[in-house]
């Protein structure tokens, strides 16, 4: 019982709370934009790593201020926290992972798509292993059919969380260099696709 009563504060409180440090980190960066590609406002399918989440969401939004847009969020607990949060970014959260509920959360992802909305995903979420890249985010641009953004960031200081996924957090008031690439997966199979974007990927992200 108290289990269930803490995760109800916690559901209620740490989403906004979560949100204003989101945007703390946000304004009061130096933020040094390097692009490769053209960034348009057409569909486009966004990949980040789970360690990134931080700041990857702010950074895409502030390129595609008002594009309608989606993001995978697994079902477990910490999932509900980023569904919460996006929601305030104006990004809908489709609830499933490759472990829980896949093919509904793909079902919905495709519908999301076919609306012509961005869709945020996360290729090593929700459990990793950290910096792998999931058959799921590579169906999805395929089937998409439109270019993938990917956003990386590198914070000149930082902390880094002792989760799987090294967490990054940016010490208050740092240059921080953000890198968006985007590329295209088209004719190529599952498996170039995945090398690709993992090569892609990893090419600005902290060891």
């Amino acid at each position: 019982m108290f289990k269930t009563l803490s995760r109800k504060i916690a559901t209620f409180l740490l989403p906004p709370m979560g949100y204003i440090v989101m945007r703390f980190y946000w304004h009061t960066s130096k933020k040094n934009f390097h692009i490769q590609g053209v960034i348009t406002q057409e569909q486009c399918i966004v990949v980040c790593w789970h360690g990134e989440l931080l700041l990857s969401p702010q950074a895409y939004r502030h390129f595609h201020k008002k594009q309608p847009a989606s993001g995978i969020i697994s079902r477990h607990f910490d999932g509900e926290m980023i569904a919460r949060i996006l929601m305030y970014f104006s990004i809908t959260p489709l609830r499933g992972s490759t472990s829980k509920g896949a093919k509904q959360v793909l079902l919905e992802a495709f519908r999301a798509l076919k609306k012509g909305e961005d869709l945020l995903v996360t290729p090593d979420g929700p459990r990793g292993p950290r910096h792998s890249i999931g058959d799921g985010a590579i169906a999805l641009a395929h089937k998409a059919k439109a270019p993938v953004l990917i956003v990386n960031y590198i914070p000149q200081r930082y902390w880094r969380l002792k989760s799987w996924d090294n967490f990054v957090i940016p010490k208050p008031f740092s240059s921080i260099d953000f890198y968006l690439d985007v590329i295209s997966l088209e004719g190529m199979t599952l498996e170039e696709s995945k090398q690709f974007l993992k090569q892609k990927m990893l090419a600005h992200t902290l060891p």
